[in-house]
């Protein structure tokens, strides 16, 4: 077999089932054993949409219980380039990505220079790790890459993949990984039986969860504890779900809202006790940055050692999360105190207040309030960054992990529909819905074109108007000009027809509840462009 088969072959008893990229002369080996491995590749228009493209596909085969790494191909020089963006998102939000890219031999690279700079140096700092595909070494190669993309905090592990390698026949078979397997650890009683006694003694607890326990798979083990335990939960907007936001003790995300950190903030300087449950802080905003007082116990369950610095922990538990969550619940018993349940009923009617529809009926907020009433509870729905995403975020409640999808941590632009289009293309019977500015639908125009090709009914609701409304915001508040931040109308209707789709215009909350339930029946994609006033996101956010 070649090295490519080999590589392939490893990525598919892995599990992986989908690769996105763009393919180019040095990878057309990798691209064809992929096939051959039982492994979809899918064409896209730009090395960064595919890399959410793949991480959209993860995050539904983790939905149904499949540990698999995502996969992106790029060719040499330019398409590695392209590529770094998706790969710093999945390196701070946690994304297992094999990234494989294809370069000249060592030997060519002494003397030819054409597109050629060193991958590996540049890919350094956003990677768990980079290695380069070694004749002989493949199989060990491989299994330190899948597993190193999977394990503790995962994240994006890059290959650089020479031709000759790549095409070249191979003397080594396949060979089951020798790398040890991961046990799921959990600390001993005494510690469980230390933590469940500090949560007992506890008067005002509260809960904050986030990325690291939606990786663990750990929604049931959060929703059990917090019940038993009587903790209202607060989660990041990377963990909305964990518990489903329309339970009593959910109090929905946090970490970029202004107007909801005024309301929860509060509540968390107020708390005797927080536990901290797979939080990473790297999705909030820097007023998050310490933000309870010192006679606060701060418990943090994490799987990896937190040296962030965002804030102080009187005990860290490090170890597999959903384990030591089963472990803590099956220890404890139902507090005889808890936060008063009036209380925490008014801190979610305030939050409701914050975030409900505009008077005039229609805006931003309307616009999201309407399409949560009519799609499906199962929609899954992606966030571009900008105003919308702060507003959909604290508006759409999700009821499980996985339901809202976004850049979190690096929060970067044209991300939502590649995130839409990866999760459908893994999960067909699922309704996916798009939530994105026209700035941001503009920057990734092309992929339209592989909704088209893919035969993918994704709903984009698109809020145009007419600006990056959340720099023109920062820009007025800091009393700078009105300076690169505005833009004409694109008629994305006529785009929608262009690009084989199906779009219309939408000023009223009618015809979007109408217009969306028709674009659930439909076999295309649907874009509903919503028109909304430049400035609408004054005073939502």
């Amino acid at each position: 077999m070649r090295g490519a088969d080999l590589i392939a072959s490893k990525l598919a008893l892995s599990g992986a089932r989908y690769a996105f990229g763009i393919p180019g002369g040095e990878v057309l080996a990798l691209m064809d054993a992929l096939d051959k491995a039982g492994i979809r590749f899918s064409l896209v228009k730009h090395e960064n949409a595919g890399g959410f493209m793949a991480e959209g596909s993860w995050h539904a085969m983790a939905t149904k219980g499949e540990d698999a790494p995502a996969i992106l191909l790029a060719t040499i020089g330019p398409g590695v380039a392209n590529a770094v963006n998706t790969v710093a998102n999945a390196f701070q939000d946690k994304v297992p990505l094999i990234f494989l890219s294809g370069c000249v031999d060592s030997v060519d690279a002494q003397t030819y220079t054409h597109q050629i700079f060193n991958h590996q140096e540049l890919l350094a700092p956003v990677v768990k790790g980079s290695f380069r595909a070694t004749t002989g070494a493949l199989n060990v190669i491989m299994d330190k890459a899948i597993s190193l993309a999977l394990s503790g905090q995962p994240g994006p592990v890059h290959i650089d993949v020479p031709i000759s390698v790549a095409e070249m026949e191979t003397e080594e078979t396949i060979q089951p990984s020798h790398l040890p397997s991961a046990v799921r650890s959990t600390p001993d009683c005494t510690v469980i039986r230390d933590v469940v006694g500090r949560l007992a003694n506890a008067k005002r607890p509260l809960a904050i969860a986030g990325v690291d326990a939606v990786n663990a798979g750990a929604g049931d083990a959060v929703r059990t504890l917090c019940e038993k335990m009587g903790l209202p939960l607060i989660t990041t907007y990377k963990g909305k779900g964990l518990m489903d936001e329309s339970h009593p003790l959910s109090l929905g995300g946090a970490g970029l809202s202004p107007k909801a950190d005024h309301i929860l903030l509060p509540e968390v300087a107020a708390a005797d006790l927080v536990l901290l449950i797979g939080y990473d802080p790297i999705e909030m905003r820097i007023n998050w940055r310490n933000p309870w007082p010192e006679t606060t116990e701060v418990i943090d369950i994490s799987p990896v050692e937190r040296t962030h610095g965002m804030h102080r922990v009187n005990c860290s538990v490090i170890g597999d999360i959903k384990a030591i969550l089963c472990a803590l619940a099956q220890a404890c018993t139902e507090l005889t105190e808890r936060q008063p349940e009036l209380a925490l009923q008014q801190v979610q009617r305030n939050l409701n207040e914050a975030f409900a529809p505009e008077p005039s009926g229609w805006g931003p907020a309307s616009v999201i309030h309407c399409l949560r009433r009519v799609m499906p509870q199962t929609t899954v729905t992606t966030a571009d960054s900008g105003a919308h995403r702060i507003l959909a975020s604290q508006i759409w409640r999700c009821p499980a992990p996985r339901h809202m999808l976004q850049s979190s941590a690096l929060c970067t632009m044209a991300c939502a529909l590649p995130l839409a289009a990866g999760f459908k293309m893994a999960s067909p019977e699922t309704p996916v819905l798009v939530f994105v500015g026209d700035a941001g639908l503009e920057m990734g125009l092309g992929e339209l074109a592989t909704l088209r090709d893919a035969g993918l009914p994704v709903i984009l609701c698109v809020l145009v108007d007419r600006s990056l409304s959340l720099i023109e915001l920062k820009q007025r508040k800091s009393q700078h000009p009105n300076l690169g931040v505005d833009f004409e109308e694109t008629n994305f209707p006529a785009l929608a027809h262009a690009f084989g789709g199906h779009g219309v215009w939408i000023e009223d909350t009618d015809t979007l509840a109408r217009e969306a339930t028709a674009a659930l029946k439909r076999d295309t994609f649907t874009i509903l462009a919503c028109r909304i006033d430049r400035r609408a996101y004054d005073d939502l956010l």
